[in-house]
This record gives C-alpha cells, sequence and structure tokens, in this order.
C-alpha cells in the first residue's frame, strides 16, 4: 500500500468515526429536546393554579399575580412560553427561585461544587476498589475472594441508598466517632474528611456494578484461544492477565462511563442523609416548596449532563476498540 494510499484510507475513516459520533451527538440532542419539552411541562402538571404555584408562600395581591404573570409568560401561548423558556435556558437566564429569592443560576452555583466533589471522590474510590476486587474474583473464580466479592456487589446493589447511609452513620459517627455526623466542613481537607462517608456510601452501589462488570469481562477474556496459547506459549500469568485486563478494559471503560448516571440519584439520597448543601438537597427542597423555576432548570442540566457522559462512554468506546477504528465504526 502506497503512502497515498494510506491517506487515503485514514481520512476515510476518520470521516466514518466523525459521522458515526455526529449521529449520537444528534441523537442526544433530539432526546434532550423531548425531555426538555417533558420539563417544561412540569409546571401545568402540577396540581393546582399555576400562579398559585409559584407564588408559593408570598402574599397574593394583583401587582404579585401581574409580575409572576410577567416572568413566566403566562399570557402567551404555550408554545410560545416553552421557547422563551428553552431560549432562555441556553442562554444561561435559569430565572428566579421564588423560595429563594435569588437567581436560580446563583442558587445551582453555590451548590454545584459540593455535589461535584462528592460524586468524583464516589467515582474514585468504587474505581479503586471495585476493578482490582473483579478482576481477582476472574482469577480466582470459586474462591473466597469471588464469593466475597459477590456478596458484597449483591448488597451494593440490592440496599438502598439511605439505608446504607444511617447504617454508616451509626457505626463510624455515632458509635467510634471517627467521622463527623453531618454537614460539608469549613473547607478543605475538612470538607474533603465531611464528604468520606457520603462517598462511600455512593461507592457501595456503584462499586457493586463496577465489580460485576470487570469479572464478566475478565472472565470472558481469560477462557479466550489468545489466553490459552499465551499459556501454553510459557508467558508468565501476570503477563497474560495483564493483556486480558487491557481487552477487558473496553466493557468495563465504557460500562464504568455509563453507570456514573446511578449517582445522579444516589446523590438525592446521600445529600439528605448526611445532611450536605448540594444539588440533591437543593432539588429536594425546591421540589416540597413546588420552586418549579428550580426544579426544571436543575432537572434538565442533569439531563445534559447523563447525555455528555453517555456521549463520553461512546467516544471511549470509539477510541478504545481498534475493531471499530479499523473499520470506521463499523465492528468487523
Amino acid at each position: 500500500m502506497t503512502q497515498t494510499t494510506a491517506l487515503r484510507v485514514r481520512a476515510s475513516r476518520a470521516r466514518s468515526l466523525g459521522g458515526l459520533l455526529a449521529v449520537r451527538v444528534l441523537g442526544a440532542l433530539a432526546v434532550l429536546l423531548v425531555l426538555s419539552v417533558l420539563i417544561f411541562s412540569l409546571m401545568y402538571l402540577a396540581p393546582g393554579d399555576i400562579v398559585k404555584n409559584l407564588l408559593g408562600n408570598r402574599p397574593t395581591s394583583p401587582e404579585a399575580v401581574a409580575a409572576i404573570r410577567e416572568q413566566y409568560n403566562l399570557d402567551d401561548p404555550a408554545w410560545m412560553q416553552y421557547l422563551k423558556w428553552l431560549g432562555a435556558f441556553v442562554t444561561g437566564d435559569l430565572g428566579q427561585s421564588i423560595r429563594l429569592q435569588v437567581p436560580v443560576a446563583d442558587a445551582i452555583a453555590s451548590r454545584v461544587g459540593i455535589t461535584m466533589l462528592l460524586c468524583g471522590l464516589a467515582f474514585i474510590i468504587a474505581l479503586v476498589v471495585a476493578i482490582p476486587l473483579g478482576v481477582h474474583s476472574a482469577v480466582r473464580a470459586g474462591g473466597w475472594t469471588d464469593r466475597t466479592g459477590n456478596v458484597l456487589a449483591v448488597v451494593g446493589l440490592s440496599a438502598p441508598t439511605f439505608a446504607i447511609g444511617l447504617l454508616l452513620l451509626y457505626v463510624f459517627a455515632y458509635y467510634l466517632r471517627i467521622f463527623p455526623v453531618y454537614g460539608a466542613g469549613d473547607g478543605g481537607l475538612d470538607t474533603l474528611w465531611h464528604l468520606i462517608l457520603p462517598a462511600v456510601t455512593l461507592a457501595l452501589g456503584l462499586g457493586a456494578i463496577i465489580v460485576k462488570l470487570t469479572r464478566t469481562a475478565m472472565l470472558r477474556e481469560l477462557e479466550t484461544d489468545y489466553v490459552t496459547s499465551a499459556r501454553a506459549r510459557g508467558i508468565r500469568e501476570s503477563q497474560v492477565r495483564r493483556i486480558a485486563l487491557r481487552n477487558a478494559a473496553i466493557p468495563i471503560v465504557t460500562g464504568a462511563s455509563l453507570v456514573l448516571t446511578f449517582l445522579v440519584g444516589g446523590t438525592v439520597l446521600a445529600e439528605t442523609t448526611y445532611a450536605l448543601p448540594g444539588l440533591g438537597t437543593l432539588l429536594q427542597d425546591s421540589v416540597l416548596f413546588k420552586d418549579i423555576a428550580v426544579v426544571q432548570s436543575l432537572t434538565l442540566l442533569v439531563a445534559v449532563v447523563i447525555a455528555v457522559i453517555a456521549l463520553l462512554a461512546d467516544l471511549a468506546y470509539l477510541m478504545l476498540d481498534p475493531r471499530i477504528r479499523r473499520s470506521g465504526g463499523r465492528v468487523a
């Protein structure tokens, strides 16, 4: 193959992969568009009068009602209200919180740091513990490590997040007094120390899924012909396991990326259990007080984050699987 032909093949593959990624981006945008319609409809699906729901506990007066109707464009047709709301969301104007009396963007910005730190810490703990445990469970299938890993995975998958949180609070915060009971601390290492128990609470459920993914992927690779051939040629077992793990990394990485969405639902319960001032408690309080502007914006933001995670998982799959790179988006 000449150099010119090789360059053409590479360019063709790049265009194919770019086209495949563009299709997935458009698909994600279409899903987000549908979700935005459903989320905007929350204002109309809530029981009671829209204006009274938006006013909440504030005194009702003709001036207040008129201000609310103007702020939310309630005198316009529903489709025009939706377009104005979506246009404002895209430009960063998330509206005004009725309960907090601050812009929604400011309310979210003041709490997003705690939630991101909590999710990041939980994800790191889950990866550091679950991947080695899953690999060892596959290598020692049927042994005590495998049985222990399966028991922990079942507990992590079946136990509710709030139940795990309360148990850890009782043992490590109340009985042993190692960790603080609630709150986010005073910043820096103190905040990190306050987030360890909530992160472990979330990591148990997330890690259980990753353990299962890792064990299944490793078992499949260890039973393949190339592993048998490598062992027959006298290659060290540790090197064989590294090769198998490298090939098993494709489903592990993509699966771990997708199960990050587990943190979205779990964070609400964990932050409530540990009284953390994050996005989870903000969403819960906003639902209870019918702060619709916050609920709409935060729900759509969560949907955007999940869509981005799914796209990154697709991108990781495309980058890790050489078959897709060679075939330009089609698995050979």
